[in-house]
């Protein structure tokens, strides 16, 4: 074998054992001071603490929100699938209204999120998890 045959082999088992990458499919802009309230459907979930609000069904118009009361396990930790599942059942296209608040880092924005406090009702959704026996910090 040549080295270009040897090195197209190489790339095309390096490329199909990559795992794809999916991107959150919220693209509406964040607001980005502390206090500002919104509501829409939970229209996507995307971790233990991450999910979409939206009023319609165009992820355009969906705020990406980090629940500012649960730090969920991350996907890959072992209590990840389960954070994800559980926040999924609670709220995945239930009402919420959700406060934007100040994050440990002093800033609303958290990476391509906005730190909010969530409610179903008048309960929060991190209260829900907990009620539901999620291990926080991910651990």
């Amino acid at each position: 074998m040549s080295r270009r045959s040897l090195l197209l082999a190489g790339m095309l088992i390096f490329f199909r054992s990559v795992a794809p990458a999916y991107a959150d499919p919220c693209k509406a802009p964040l607001p980005a001071q502390p206090g500002v309230r919104f509501s829409g459907k939970v229209q996507y979930v995307g971790d233990g603490d991450g999910l979409c609000v939206g009023k319609t069904a165009d992820p355009s118009e969906w705020v990406e929100v980090r629940l500012a009361d649960f730090d969920a396990s991350e996907l890959h930790q072992a209590a990840g699938a389960a954070a994800k599942a559980a926040l999924e059942r609670i709220a995945l296209h239930r009402q919420v209204t959700c406060t934007t608040e100040r994050g440990r880092s002093g800033r609303v924005v958290s990476f391509d999120r906005v730190i909010a406090r969530c409610r179903i009702g008048s309960t929060s959704i991190g209260d829900l998890l907990r009620q539901e026996g999620l291990a926080e910090g991910g651990i």
